[in-house]
């Protein structure tokens, strides 16, 4: 019965994998020979492993099971309490069990964040699929594997992944360990980088979120516009590019309009227009947000499809590079007044749950002024 429940979470967990291969045809040209790489090689673990050991539940065989070394856990424990590189420990799901100090200071992760949730999430799009196919033949006792990856924040550096198979006794399976290593350079040791300024920054980030604020009621209050397209306009200058990457604007809430959409200004017009013209009943996180009322915050988001296509039939949240959104309901009395999409994109530190408190105190004060529209 073992044999047969581990057999029904390799497969489950095949089947996830040649979804997101699937996905991932949207990568960039450049791209797609890693990931016909992947497909190629899920394609011969079928071949070659899923399918004897098919033939040998349906036949009645068993296999033995691997023993427990337990100086390999206490060896595990010494890395993670010694090791000055940056190591983690996964599933074969990519699922962080644990995530050392050097570690959290080379993703940028924060301290807690990134256990319980999948590695995946802190890599380049292009990258995913090729990462997990070959954490998964790792853990399956494939050997080991060293791969170049980037990641969502810094993709323009290359980091070389190193991944070994690790059986601990408090672990059922076998679990996945992972250093990683700027390719071609030197991880600096962690001790020797100067320690940060918590209570600075904090102040610093306050400070910077009041002006905010500030800067917000001043411009719907200075200048009242004429019309909600105006209102939405003022809001969105207002938190383009000192808060957000892009901020997209739509107006109603049954029937949602798309008003305003602000980019970097270092993308092409085309991709603006892009936006400009798309449909936000095609946006499913924009859809949610307006028929649920509440804010939505995500951090590397997971599913590429969330806020609809571009023109090339490309996911927005990649050709965007978007690492982290925040999307918020204008909403008074109760009633959504419209939606407001803020992407932060490439090395952009992602969005807090205090930012997200800010926006949402903002998010009042913009549909207010859309309701004193309604009144005039």
């Amino acid at each position: 019965m073992a044999q047969t429940d581990e057999f029904g979470e390799e497969l489950a967990d095949f089947v996830r994998r040649v979804a997101e291969l699937k996905a991932a045809r949207s990568v960039p040209s450049g791209d797609l020979q890693t990931v016909l790489d992947a497909a190629l090689f899920e394609l011969d673990h079928v071949a070659g492993q899923l399918w004897p050991w098919y033939e040998r539940l349906t036949s009645g065989g068993t296999s033995n099971g691997s023993s427990t070394d337990r100086q390999e856990q206490q060896l595990l424990r010494a890395i993670f309490q010694r090791l000055p590189l940056p190591v983690a420990l996964m599933d074969r799901e990519t699922v962080v069990r644990r995530l050392n100090h050097a570690a959290t200071q080379f993703t940028g992760a924060r301290p807690g964040y990134a256990t319980g949730r999948p590695l995946t999430g802190f890599l380049a799009h292009p990258d995913r699929a090729a990462f997990r196919s070959q954490v998964a033949a790792v853990a399956r006792g494939e050997g080991d594997r060293s791969l170049t990856v980037h990641l969502q924040q810094r993709p323009s550096v290359s980091v070389r992944a190193t991944l070994t198979a690790l059986r601990t006794s408090s672990e059922p399976r076998t679990s996945v360990l992972m250093v990683l290593q700027p390719a071609g350079t030197r991880v600096p040791s962690a001790e020797g980088s100067p320690g940060p300024l918590p209570d600075l920054a904090e102040t610093t980030r306050h400070q910077a979120q009041l002006d905010l604020v500030d800067a917000m009621a001043t411009a719907l209050l200075a200048e009242p516009a004429k019309t909600r397209a105006a209102v939405l306009e003022q809001a969105a200058r207002v938190l383009h590019g000192r808060f957000a990457d892009w901020v997209v604007a739509d107006e109603g809430a049954a029937r949602l309009c798309r008003m305003t959409v602000l980019g970097p200004t270092d993308r092409p017009g085309a991709q603006i227009e892009d936006l400009q013209a798309q449909d936000p009943a095609a946006c499913p996180l924009v859809v949610e947000v307006a028929r649920g009322g509440s804010t939505a915050l995500q951090v590397r988001p997971e599913d590429p499809d969330a806020f609809g296509k571009d023109a090339s039939g490309a996911p927005v949240l990649i050709s965007a590079n978007v690492t982290s959104l925040l999307c918020v309901p204008l909403t008074v009395d109760g009633t959504v007044q419209g939606v407001l999409t803020l992407f932060r994109c490439g090395a952009r530190l992602a969005f807090s749950m205090a930012e997200a408190q800010i926006l949402d105190m903002m998010s009042r004060h913009i549909a207010l002024a859309l309701q004193n529209l309604d009144r005039r």
